[in-house]
């Protein structure tokens, strides 16, 4: 068995909303923006290095942006503050605007990327893939084999839900507030192969279960395998795809290093011979919805209790399992003061609320939205 020295590696792919800057309303122009960054493609050097691809994503009306591999906090927060800055410049080069959220609060018809795969998956799913309009923030780490991977993967279940409670940043959906912090998550569970998995135990019985969900032709390919947590199809990584696309550029780079962090923490008690929590997958789903319905506000559940407690036990539990592995990365003072912060301010739900409740105008939410996503 290998033991892993130093930080691993990690990158974030953030999906963004194109919209109108005057009414907030999406806008279907993903491949016009893409082609206009494909012509200036100094959008996509910082400091002489290339901050990432914009790439098309179900929807016309979003795009995805993702980091270069990344070692260091540092070097990632300026990679993902790099990707906006070029998504924002080239949707701007056809009258476009970008915003970090989650859902979007105007009402929208989606438009879905003219793709063989895409259309495939219209026709297979109906509305769950017509409506499907939301964006995440997805995470990798890397690994040194599958069944380190596996072995993360089978550990870190329980520490899921309260990254969805900090980064929710959708409450609203078709010009109403759902009640939800995270109304993505609802909309994202209609897909078969959603949600929290069973402890897999081996490399060998994951690709059993993937080989098995796929035998059952529900699935229009391996690509759809939506696990909160899953192995990388196709690079050396785990990928956490439990957040909410944060509004503010500095969480994400906190969901980023409390994902690093969760996966070291799990590594290193695979290592240890340490058994993972065997709490259910069904028990498991109604703590993601907790999250995803209280964000902020309310109780969570306590991943080692499984019993309701305060959000300020939750958070303080979390950052106490991750310590150690924020410790040898040297990302504890850091990780300690941006999850103050944001606690200190509210998730992105709780920003789009104050802003509409000051202006009864869901488009001012999108505005200023867009202004905290561009304040990079």
């Amino acid at each position: 068995m290998t033991l892993h020295t130093g930080p691993r590696t990690f990158g974030v792919e953030e999906e963004l909303l194109l919209v109108d800057p005057a009414s907030g309303a999406p806008q279907a122009v993903s491949g016009s923006v893409i082609r206009y960054a494909q012509r200036h493609d100094e959008l996509f050097l910082t400091g002489g290095r290339r901050s990432g691809p914009l790439e098309t994503e179900l929807q016309r009306e979003q795009l995805e942006t993702a980091t270069p591999v990344c070692r260091s906090l540092g070097e990632l927060s300026e990679h993902v503050r790099s990707a906006r800055l070029a998504a924002a410049e080239s949707a701007a080069g056809v009258g476009a605007v970008v915003a970090a959220l989650a859902t979007s609060p105007v009402s929208v018809r989606p438009s879905p990327t003219p793709s063989h795969r895409y259309l495939r998956m219209l026709d297979a799913y109906g509305p769950a893939a017509g409506e499907q309009l939301t964006c995440g923030c997805h995470v990798h780490v890397g690994i040194e084999s599958p069944d380190e991977g596996v072995a993360v993967l089978d550990r870190i279940r329980p520490w899921l839900p309260p990254l969805l409670a900090l980064s929710a940043n959708s409450p609203f959906w078709q010009g109403a507030d759902t009640g939800y912090d995270s109304w993505r998550h609802q909309v994202w569970s209609r897909w078969p192969s959603s949600g929290p998995t069973e402890l897999f135990g081996s490399a060998t019985a994951y690709r059993a279960t993937v080989e098995a969900l796929l035998a059952t032709g529900a699935l229009v390919d391996e690509g759809m395998i939506y696990f909160d947590a899953r192995l990388s199809r196709h690079y050396p990584t785990v990928e956490i795809r439990v957040p909410d696309v944060c509004l503010d550029a500095d969480d994400a780079v906190l969901m980023a290093a409390l994902v690093r962090a969760l996966v070291d923490t799990a590594a290193v008690a695979w290592r240890a011979g340490e058994p993972p929590d065997p709490v259910r997958a069904d028990l498991m789903r109604l703590a993601m919805w907790r999250a995803g319905r209280s964000g902020l506000r309310n109780d969570l559940i306590d991943p080692c209790t499984r019993r309701a407690a305060p959000v300020t036990a939750v958070v303080d539990a979390l950052l106490d399992h991750l310590t150690p592995a924020l410790d040898r990365a040297g990302d504890l003072d850091a990780v300690t003061r941006l999850l103050r912060g944001l606690l200190d301010r509210g998730n992105g739900a709780a920003f789009q609320r104050d802003v509409h409740a000051r202006t009864r105008d869901v488009a001012t939410v999108v505005a200023e939205a867009v202004d905290r996503t561009a304040a990079v």
